[in-house]
């Protein structure tokens, strides 16, 4: 009789001992984060350094237009983010020369002359700068038109299209030539440019041989 009760009272104090086995459940380890592509793009803090071999001589006799966007005006006073972060870039403190290419990833003639900036970036050679506007577009698909075509210059993100509106103009793909003093020397809105096209512009405006 007292050996049962013994067996009855055992679980009883070693309750109150809070020594009663438990399974502790061992801790689920946080779900790994995703980690993100790194930008095929380059950094933006060289947009305000002037190109090496950059001459100070505007071709051409400047003038003074009264509506925005013309040959002759400043950029737009004008603040965009990089795609690669960092500190927001002043468009008047661009340093030229400069061909800046206005895109989206969802315009076919955008996709098609890209290889053609790409190409022209390469050759640059110190002597000027190509910088993008990604206009209207989501991050993913600049992102990924950046991988799949190996652009790499500096990517300026516009998804409000203030830089076109600030130039009158509503058109993609869109290129604007700046010169050595920040000012526009040619604006063109034709369609997918070329090598060839690409290379005869940048003579005819900004006096660069390419």
């Amino acid at each position: 009789m007292m050996r049962r009760f013994a067996y009855l009272l055992a679980p009883l104090v070693l309750a109150a001992a809070g020594c009663t086995a438990t399974t502790e459940q061992p801790e689920r380890p946080a779900p790994a984060t995703r980690a993100e592509r790194p930008s095929p793009f380059a950094d933006c803090t060289p947009l305000t350094v002037a190109p090496a071999a950059a001459s100070s001589t505007s071709p051409g006799k400047a003038v003074s237009p009264t509506l925005a966007g013309k040959a002759g005006d400043q950029l737009p006073d004008l603040t965009l983010n990089c795609f690669t972060g960092g500190t927001p870039v002043s468009l008047r403190d661009v340093k030229g020369p400069a061909v800046i290419n206005v895109w989206a990833s969802w315009c076919p003639p955008c996709r098609k002359e890209l290889p053609a900036f790409q190409r022209l970036s390469e050759r640059a050679d110190g002597r000027f700068q190509v910088i993008g506007v990604n206009s209207r577009d989501s991050r993913g698909g600049a992102q990924s038109i950046g991988e799949d075509y190996g652009v790499d210059f500096p990517m300026l993100l516009d998804q409000g299209d203030a830089f076109q509106r600030a130039l009158g103009r509503n058109a993609f793909p869109l290129t604007v030539l700046v010169d050595a003093d920040g000012r526009i020397r040619h604006t063109d809105a034709t369609g997918a440019l070329d090598d060839a096209r690409l290379a005869a512009l940048l003579q005819r405006h900004l006096g660069v041989r390419v």
